[in-house]
Order: C-alpha cells, then sequence, then structure tokens
C-alpha cells in the first residue's frame, strides 16, 4: 500500500511516524507540503520523499490522506480535481462533511472521513472513522491500517455522528486538561508545591484510567468502591453533585457537537 500525505502538519506527522513503526517503508510514503522547512522536517525524521505540489504525487498512491486545515481543503483539492481513480481517499479535516469532499474532488466517491484527537501524537489516540457506502471491505481495511498507527480506531454508520465524536474525543483531551489543571490548582491551594501537584494529578488520573481499562466493571461502580460512606470522597463528590459537574459537561459536549455542525455547515457553504 502507498499512502501519499496532502499537508505536512503535526497529524500527518504522527501518522507517518506510526506506520514507519508498524513496518511500512519510507518508500512506501510520501507527502506534499509546500513549506521547505516542513518538508525538510519530514524527510529527515521519517525519510520519506517529499513535493512541493499536488502532481504527480498525488494520483501516484493507493491512499490519499487529506491532513490540511479545513479552511485549506478546497484549494488543496482543485489540482487533483477529476483525476483520481481508484484511489481511496481519507480526511482527517474537522468539520468537512465527504458530500463537500467529493464536489471538490469532481464526485469521487471512494471516501473515508475520520476525526483522530491530538493523543495519537504520541501513539494513544483514538480516531472516529466514517466511509461512504461505495467504499468496500478492502477500502475500510486500509483506512484501518491508516488510523491504528496512532491509536485506537471507532466506526460510526451514520456521518451525522462525527459530529459527536468531535464533541467527545477530539475535544475531549481539553476537558482532561481542564479537570487536571483544576486539581492541580486545588493541589496548590493546599500547599503543594507546582511540581508536586502535577505529579499528584497526573498520576491519579494516569492510575485511575489504568484501573478502568483492566476491569470490565462499569464506571460508576468503580466510582463508589472509591467512595466510602460519611469518608472524604463522599465529601467531595457531594460538593460537585451540587454544582452539577456532571450536567455542565453534558452541555459543554452538546455545545461541540452543535458547534461542529455549525462549523460544518458554513465549510460547505460555499
Amino acid at each position: 500500500m502507498r499512502i501519499t500525505f496532502v499537508g505536512g502538519g503535526n497529524m500527518a506527522s504522527a501518522l507517518a511516524g506510526g506506520l514507519r513503526g508498524r513496518g511500512f517503508a519510507a518508500s512506501q510514503l510520501q507527502a506534499i507540503e509546500p513549506l521547505a522547512a516542513s518538508r525538510a522536517r519530514i524527510e529527515a525524521a521519517f525519510g520519506v520523499r517529499c513535493f512541493e505540489s499536488a502532481l504527480p504525487a498525488a494520483l501516484d498512491c493507493d491512499v490519499l490522506v487529506l491532513a490540511v486545515k479545513p479552511q485549506q481543503m478546497r484549494a488543496a483539492l482543485a489540482p487533483i480535481r477529476g483525476r483520481l481513480d481508484a484511489q481511496l481517499v481519507i480526511s482527517i479535516a474537522a468539520g468537512i462533511r465527504l458530500a463537500e469532499v467529493s464536489r471538490w474532488l469532481g464526485g469521487h466517491r471512494r471516501l473515508v472521513r475520520t476525526m483522530p484527537n491530538t493523543p495519537a501524537l504520541v501513539g494513544a489516540g483514538i480516531t472516529g472513522l466514517y466511509a461512504d457506502p461505495s467504499v468496500d471491505a478492502a477500502g475500510r481495511a486500509q483506512a484501518e491500517t491508516v488510523l491504528a498507527a496512532v491509536g485506537k480506531t471507532l466506526w460510526v454508520a451514520d456521518e451525522a455522528m462525527m459530529d459527536a465524536v468531535t464533541a467527545v474525543s477530539g475535544s475531549g483531551p481539553a476537558y482532561v486538561f481542564y479537570f487536571l489543571e483544576a486539581l492541580a490548582q486545588a493541589a496548590r491551594g493546599l500547599g503543594f508545591s507546582e511540581t508536586e501537584a502535577r505529579a499528584l494529578a497526573l498520576e491519579t488520573f494516569a492510575g485511575a484510567v489504568a484501573l478502568a481499562r483492566a476491569s470490565d466493571e462499569p464506571l460508576a461502580t468503580l466510582r463508589q468502591r472509591v467512595t466510602s460512606k460519611g469518608g472524604t470522597t463522599e465529601a467531595a463528590l457531594r460538593v460537585l453533585d451540587g454544582e452539577d459537574a456532571a450536567g455542565a459537561l453534558a452541555r459543554a459536549v452538546q455545545a461541540a457537537c452543535a458547534r461542529g455542525r455549525e462549523l460544518g455547515d458554513s465549510l460547505g457553504a460555499d
């Protein structure tokens, strides 16, 4: 499988690194990147060929990964409009629907829309994927191979669910960092140094995630096991419940999902 990346930013670099780590040869990968400094960085890091313009590199591949910013997508696809054949096209651009990608490509339908998240940069991401109905099992397997190089994958049957994926896992790392920041600040308020507070917050979170991964029990059960009646944890959770912390998070995720739909509408308006 030969893969061409359109765009050489952080996510393209993460995917290239992940694929190289999984045994892909440098000769199987190439990138299209207009910035000379970015081309030099990618070539040095992964040994892959880089090109300044889309042609002919975009046509000389089995899989084309669109890794440019959403607002740059239409212009990036203009040189190859109507020129693709059997290539599978994978978009990792947030908010852009497959109907728009197909239109900008002149009707190409072998498309997969994906939403990775930033932990993919360290190989620990989770990516939501949706395939156009015209994509066969082999095409889905190709997309799975590419995105599994940076973490777990989750397929959805309805493209509308990609806005929900974006709201939960795409934006999710920011929610986690927000919580970690608040917990570390609370620790500082109790007298710990910045270094100590950061360590307590990070290791507590990492340990709790490890426990959850090692158990098949519901998350609520795991929480209840830490919450002794009349104890310190119960006192803390009573405050969070009183502030409707769970409800606030649900509303935040809903707001992210709604904004994703709005962005999709605006990106497809031209």
